[in-house]
C-alpha cells in the first residue's frame, strides 16, 4: 500500500513539474509578444506623430496662400481703379487737344483775314499788319507746342494703361494658379472598395484629381490616420493603390467610406 502511495506522489510531483515548465514557457512566449508589439507601437505612434506635424504644416501653408490669393486681389483691384483713373485722364487730355485744335483753327483764320487785309490795305495799315501777323504766329507756335506736350502726355499715359493691364494679367494669372495648387492640396477622395487578401484598395479618384505613381496618400477616418497607400493603377476617375501594411494602424483595417488625402502638399 505504501509502495502505491509513493508511486500516486512521485507521478503528481511530475505532473505538477511538467505544467508548471508548460506555464513558464507560455509567460516567456507571452512576454516576448507584449514587447514586440510594444515597439510597433511605439514606431507607429512617432509616425503618426510626425504625418501630423506634416499635415499641421500644410494647414498654416494653406492659410498662407489664402492670405496670398487676398494680397493679390486686392493689388489687382487697385491696378484696376488706376487704370480707370489713366482712361479718364486720357479722355480729359483728349478733350483738351480737340480745343486746341479749334482754336488753331481759328487763328489760321484770323491768319488769312490779315493776308487778305494786307493784300487790299492801304500803305499805312501795312505798318500795323507784321505786328500783328507776328503776334498770331507767336500765338500759334505757343499752341502748337502745347500740343506736341499734351501728344506726349498722352502717349505716356496710354504706356502706363498698357503696362498695368499686362500687370493686372499676371496677377489674375497667378492668383488663378494659387487657386488650383490650394484646391488640390484640400483635395479629398473615398475608398470605394478593399481587397484585404492581395492587400489594395479602389479609391474614388484618379489622373483627373491630379494622381500619379508617385503621389503618396493617406487614409483616414474621422480624422484618425489609418494607413498609407501607394497608387500601382490610375484611371481618369479612380485609382488602385497597395496598402504599406507598415504603416497600418494596431487593430485597424481600411474600410469602404474612408478618407482619402495628399500626403505631401502640391508645389509652386
Amino acid at each position: 500500500m505504501k509502495a502505491i502511495f509513493y508511486v500516486l506522489a512521485l507521478l503528481a510531483i511530475g505532473a505538477a513539474a511538467f505544467f508548471s515548465f508548460q506555464n513558464v514557457a507560455k509567460f516567456n512566449d507571452q512576454r516576448a509578444v507584449k514587447v514586440e508589439t510594444t515597439e510597433k507601437n511605439a514606431v507607429l505612434t512617432e509616425k503618426k506623430t510626425k504625418k501630423q506635424t506634416e499635415l499641421d504644416a500644410e494647414v498654416l501653408k494653406r492659410d498662407e496662400a489664402n492670405r496670398e490669393r487676398e494680397a493679390v486681389k486686392q493689388s489687382i483691384q487697385t491696378l484696376v481703379s488706376k487704370g480707370k483713373q489713366l482712361t479718364r485722364e486720357i479722355q480729359t487730355v483728349n478733350t483738351t487737344i480737340e480745343e486746341q485744335k479749334a482754336k488753331m483753327a481759328e487763328l489760321d483764320k484770323a491768319k488769312a483775314k490779315a493776308n487778305e487785309i494786307l493784300k487790299d490795305a492801304a500803305v499805312n495799315s501795312i505798318e500795323e499788319l507784321p505786328a500783328e501777323i507776328a503776334k498770331l504766329e507767336a500765338e500759334r507756335k505757343a499752341k502748337e507746342n502745347s500740343l506736341g506736350e499734351l501728344k506726349t502726355a498722352i502717349e505716356q499715359l496710354e504706356k502706363n494703361v498698357a503696362q498695368n493691364q499686362e500687370e493686372i494679367t499676371r496677377l489674375a494669372e497667378r492668383d488663378s494658379s494659387r487657386d488650383v495648387r490650394i484646391r488640390r492640396n484640400s483635395m479629398q477622395a473615398t475608398v470605394s472598395a478593399v481587397n484585404e487578401d492581395w492587400g489594395f484598395v479602389i479609391i474614388g479618384a484618379g489622373s483627373n484629381t491630379g494622381f500619379t505613381p508617385q503621389t503618396k496618400l493617406l487614409v483616414r477616418r474621422e480624422g484618425r490616420l489609418i494607413a498609407e497607400v501607394k497608387p500601382s493603377s490610375i484611371e481618369p476617375s479612380q485609382t488602385i493603390a497597395e496598402i504599406d501594411q507598415n504603416t497600418l494602424a494596431p487593430g485597424a483595417r481600411i474600410q469602404p467610406g474612408d478618407t482619402v488625402i495628399l500626403a505631401e502638399p502640391a508645389t509652386n
